[in-house]
């Protein structure tokens, strides 16, 4: 299984739109971020966790020529606003793009895209979406299972998805420990870290450093990060061993 990074950046993106600081104008290009997405590679199957607005440029730098189905997190606009673009991907199949969430995301998914999901609107050469709705129990795509893990984005609930050893949750500041108990045994655990400072709605460092800790995955990797986390370079080195921050483009072989 293959796990890679197709975007660690926040809402914003990094570098910031007009801002001069140290990170925005850092020219480490681990420093450069798209807005958070991942894909995952397994049995011939490709998954892609979110669309965000950074969805086209992704799928072009990963040289990703099809796409088996998309696993959406939450509805906020950083992570579905590049659905249009999967078209590309229905005229290569000649098929619909599976995709899955929960019945709130779908409900804002057909008011974002009315275009997409009302068929009095539909013609040649919009996206085609098979929309499949999903619970907080296990489902299956293709031959792989999907374990969910409910999250909490302060008071807006957010699927993280387990498959196999691996475990990817953005937009979090708050797990319960029923759901906890799902994410034991990691080999590989993603999960947001926003910055240094406390934020209301995203873990930030310390809590991100403390939740690894706790889950003991073999490796944890932060994602979702804004320019006011520092560095790149600078905070790995204030990390433990077994914590690292992604980066965009970084792939992970798991076995």
């Amino acid at each position: 299984m293959k796990l890679t990074f197709l975007g660690t950046g926040t809402s914003q993106g990094v570098p910031v739109i007009g801002c001069e600081c140290e990170v925005c104008q850092s020219e480490d290009t681990k420093d450069q971020r798209l807005r958070t997405a991942a894909m995952i590679e397994l049995n011939q199957s490709t998954i892609v966790f979110d669309t965000g607005p950074d969805f086209r440029q992704q799928m072009l730098l990963a040289k990703v020529k099809e796409v088996s189905a998309i696993l959406f997190t939450h509805e906020h606009k950083d992570h579905v606003a590049g659905l249009d673009d999967v078209r590309a991907f229905n005229f290569r199949s000649k098929l619909p793009m599976p995709i899955y969430c929960t019945e709130q995301v779908h409900e804002s998914l057909k008011q974002e895209y009315k275009y997409i999901f009302d068929d009095q609107y539909s013609y040649p050469g919009i996206p085609k979406i098979q929309a499949n709705i999903i619970q907080n129990k296990p489902f299956i795509v293709d031959d792989i299972e999907v374990l969910p893990i409910q999250v909490w984005h302060y008071k807006l609930p957010v699927f993280g998805y387990r498959i196999k050893d691996v475990a990817y949750i953005t937009d979090a500041n708050r797990i319960e420990e029923t759901e906890k108990e799902k994410l034991k045994g990691l080999k590989v655990l993603v999960v947001n870290a926003l910055r240094k400072e406390e934020h209301i709605s995203h873990f930030n460092l310390k809590q991100a450093i403390e939740l690894a800790t706790e889950l003991q995955a073999e490796q944890t990797y932060f994602t979702h990060m804004s320019h006011l986390m520092g560095k790149h370079a600078s905070i790995e080195d204030e990390l433990p061993p077994n914590i690292s921050l992604a980066y965009d483009g970084l792939e992970i072989c798991i076995r």
